[in-house]
């Protein structure tokens, strides 16, 4: 009896060892926790080698955290391996609903509307606010919205632009109503930079602008603002511009878009701590065709504020007026639209945004123009060709 009790005792204990050392050979993130990144560590095997990503650019003044994130490394501190690439309107729309690009970050306006129509994208937090304004002619007695009731008023580029929507959305609110058609105003589209004669000439009582378009009328003395998007409630905390993912990103890696989203949260913080290094380096790289002098004053202008809970804020105030400006059907559920555009992602959020150090490559901020001063400089810049408009995401 002892000599099988030994033996039984030899056998376990080799089994034991086996089953010890089989444990040790196991990949060291077989475990169900979270690193600080938000990575469950169960995910480490799999996202051992970087991520490889597309995201979009239109080569915008505000774009600045996109290319920032790339130039200062951190999409690759992410653990992503992004190729930026260039495009359009329609192909930013387009790409971001079939995958072709699978982030970028853009006006929250302009989302709400394909989203609604069944685009396959979702925003995940906001990058920062807005710079949009409804200004009338200073040969004018016009001091209210109010007031503009059958009144007619410019919009740069075309019906449809982020400017027109801004300012129906104020005229919906003051209970003029905005419709192209049947409405209580009268829109004329302009270029851009023919606004100002045309407010100047009496063809328009009033305009729809964005900087640096409305900062330059302001300076030549041609208009005055009754509605500003940066400043006036309940607007002057809204989102202008978001970070966008594909749907078919969230559902294949939602880890690589929680990733791509802190990257550009990253580059928002640090655009933000460092306008003119950003400006410098959006310009020198060829990401913008502006001169360092406007994109800088441009780029001062914005306030690069990453969140998430205000992010969601905007989007179901967004929704509302749009809806009730008639920029999204009749029938739509405007707080059931704003929940669909939006999505959760592990390790984004406002404390994690809160506790997000950047360094400050420069300790002297640079001076922001008063509106003359910045409207003559944008003329001299423009005069001899070594400037374009820089701010188009919110003028076209």
């Amino acid at each position: 009896m002892t000599k099988i009790i030994l033996q039984l005792r030899a056998a376990l204990t080799a089994v034991s060892l086996a089953v010890i050392a089989s444990l040790m050979l196991l990949p060291a993130g077989c475990g169900k926790g979270t690193d600080k990144d938000g990575t469950k560590s169960g995910d480490k095997s799999r996202s051992a080698e970087p991520v490889k990503l597309k995201v979009a650019y239109l080569g915008l003044t505000c774009e600045a955290p996109i290319f920032i994130a790339h130039e200062k490394g951190f999409y690759k501190e992410e653990g992503l391996d992004v190729t930026l690439k260039k495009t359009d309107w329609d192909g930013l729309r387009e790409g971001l609903g079939n995958d072709t690009f699978q982030a970028n970050h853009t006006l929250l306006m302009y989302l709400l509307k394909p989203i609604e129509q069944g685009g396959d994208m979702k925003v995940t937090g906001g990058i920062h606010t807005g710079c949009l304004r409804v200004q009338v002619s200073t040969k004018k007695e016009i001091k209210s919205v109010q007031e503009l009731k059958g009144k007619t008023i410019g919009v740069p580029t075309h019906i449809g632009s982020p400017p027109f929507m801004f300012a129906s959305r104020v005229l919906a609110a003051n209970n003029i109503n905005p419709d192209v058609v049947n409405g209580d105003v009268k829109w004329k589209p302009f270029p851009p930079d023919v606004l100002g004669k045309a407010v100047d000439e009496g063809l328009v009582d009033a305009v729809a602008t964005s900087d640096p378009i409305g900062t330059i009328l302001v300076g030549k003395g041609l208009v005055k603002t009754i509605a500003d998007q940066s400043s006036d409630a309940p607007y002057a905390e809204e989102y202008c511009c978001v970070s966008v993912v594909s749907g078919a990103l969230l559902r294949r890696d939602p880890a690589a878009a929680a990733k791509v989203t802190r990257a550009l949260f990253k580059g928002a913080m640090w655009v933000r701590e460092n306008p003119a290094p950003a400006a410098t380096i959006c310009v020198e790289k060829k990401y913008i065709a502006a001169s360092v002098e406007i994109n800088t004053q441009a780029l001062s202008k914005l306030k690069y504020v990453p969140g998430v809970a205000k992010c969601k804020d905007s989007l179901q105030q967004a929704a509302k007026e749009m809806k009730l400006a008639g920029l999204l059907q009749p029938t739509t559920d405007a707080d059931a639209l704003a929940r669909r555009a939006w999505q959760d992602l592990d390790g984004v959020t406002d404390e994690w945004v809160q506790g997000l150090k950047v360094e400050a490559a420069s300790r002297s901020r640079p001076r922001l123009l008063d509106a003359p001063a910045f409207a003559a400089l944008f003329e001299g810049l423009n005069a001899n060709g070594s400037c374009k408009c820089c701010c188009r995401c919110c003028i076209e």
